[in-house]
């Protein structure tokens, strides 16, 4: 029997039995989303018909502390109300490029007839969704070259105390490590529109994973084949991967697409190959250990990935598939244990999860490059745990 969904946002006396549909949890055992973040404050400027434009991450650094990072707003259909997702809208997606320009800045004559605005491209708000910090004084670095799309990824390593804000834009091929408050770029690798392999050179990056002593690694990315590993003091120490050989049987160490990497206690590496449709695993120094599908290549797409740690104290790997609009869980050895969500536009559903974070209250956040917004996730009164997204590493809290 179907279940009755508790309403959009709901938490007080809502049911503590997940809504299911022909076998399917549709939205796990967590309360159904509703909108989120708040609609943003028209202190600078007039909202009326803009919306939120394609997010690329989100990032829980705390429950009051909720990072957003979005590739600009987009401008409305005549009579919407502002801040309608366009996932709500039935008319296509959040287009995450500049109107007529490819990923590789190349003209594609594929003309929407209208730009983004480069606006509350940086937030933070709290656990209602209202907002308590924004950067527009970087806002300039994403539209530095006419392709520019925005930041790819925002995070801060969960071992350090200075809490250092990391943004990585794939389109321009640059890495940034900003001051806490946003004052300064503390540090940058790679160089503006320049696509290579190299100690500074990158082709389109995608995430970033640390060491307990400070040591990182970059994913590299969809042009690049690659994970890149520096030293604390951002010295280049090695890199591995390749092209396939075979591109219809890549093999170990061969990539398409280097999208998302994660590292567990034991210090291994789980590397998101993303059109392949599974997840590399290799030790610090590069050297492979196993691999497994996330699905059936051509159909999955996991399109990020967490390390989780559960209260049975046992870590796990969290993906939001983009090519399924799936969430699922993975044992480390590989093993597929659960998952939930389906495609869609309506709230609980996902159109290109992109990104998936947890804060300490054990809430759950994606962010959609298609649908264009954030989804905060609840959970059930007494929810099963094993459902539930686990803690994220934060040495500093």
């Amino acid at each position: 029997t179907e279940d009755t969904a508790a309403a959009p946002g709901a938490q007080e006396g809502a049911m503590a039995t997940p809504v299911a549909h022909g076998g399917q949890e549709l939205f796990g055992h967590y309360v159904q989303p509703g909108p989120f973040p708040q609609p943003l404050p028209d202190d600078r400027h007039s909202h009326d018909g803009w919306t939120w434009g394609s997010v690329g991450a989100v990032f829980a650094e705390s429950p009051e502390r909720i990072w957003i990072v979005q590739r600009g707003e987009l401008p409305l259909f005549e009579g919407e109300e502002p801040w309608t997702p366009y996932a709500l809208l039935g008319r296509g997606s959040a287009p995450p490029t500049t109107d007529g320009m490819s990923a590789t800045c190349q003209q594609t004559g594929n003309l929407r007839g209208y730009e983004r605005r480069w606006e509350h491209s940086i937030i933070v708000v709290n656990s209602d969704g209202a907002l308590v910090d924004e950067w527009p004084q970087w806002e300039y670095l994403m539209s530095q070259q006419p392709c520019g799309r925005g930041i790819h990824k925002v995070k801060i390593s969960p071992y350090d105390t200075e809490k250092h804000v990391w943004m990585i834009d794939d389109q321009l091929h640059l890495i940034y490590r900003f001051t806490y408050d946003g004052s300064a770029i503390d540090h940058q690798l790679g160089q503006l529109g320049v696509r290579g392999r190299g100690p500074n050179e990158f082709d389109r990056p995608t995430d970033i994973a640390w060491l307990p002593d400070g040591t990182y690694f970059i994913s590299d990315g969809y042009g690049g084949t690659r994970v890149a590993k520096f030293d604390a003091n951002d010295n280049f120490v090695m890199d591995w991967g390749q092209a396939p050989v075979d591109p219809a049987n890549p093999g170990p160490n061969e990539w398409n697409t280097v999208h998302s990497i994660a590292i567990s206690e034991d210090r291994m590496l789980y590397v998101a190959d993303r059109a392949h449709a599974r997840i590399q695993v290799f030790d610090e120094n590069g050297n492979f250990q196993f691999m497994f599908p996330t699905g059936q290549r051509g159909e999955s797409l996991p399109y990020a990935h967490e390390i989780l740690t559960e209260p049975d104290g046992q870590e796990y790997i969290w993906v939001t598939d983009g090519g399924t609009d799936r969430i699922t869980k993975y044992d480390l050895q590989g093993n597929y244990l659960y998952g939930f969500s389906t495609p869609g536009g309506d709230y609980g559903h996902l159109i290109g999860a992109h990104s998936i974070t947890t804060d300490q209250n054990g809430n759950m956040y994606t962010a959609e490059v298609f649908g264009g917004r954030v989804q905060k996730w609840v959970p059930l009164p007494n929810a099963d745990p094993s459902k539930i997204a686990g803690q994220q590493l934060r040495m500093w809290q």
